[in-house]
């Protein structure tokens, strides 16, 4: 289980956004856990501060929750 309680649509949720991290944005295998850590690391920040989503009618989650 990818979350810290029993909810299975948490669950769901953590193996779409890993799927989407490994198919959309980790393109290449590394080198080494170093450099693994570096590609993760950039996907994460793509995905959050670039990537529109459309369930959150085309925003980045990083401007949803700046604006809470």
């Amino acid at each position: 289980s990818m979350t810290d309680g029993y909810d299975c649509y948490q669950n769901a949720l953590a193996e779409r956004v890993n799927g989407i991290l490994k198919n959309e944005y980790v393109l290449m295998k590394p080198n080494n856990l170093n450099e693994a850590r570096k590609m993760v690391k950039q996907s994460v920040d793509l995905y959050n501060q670039q990537r529109p989503h459309s369930a959150l009618k085309y925003k980045t989650p990083d401007e949803i929750h700046q604006a809470f």
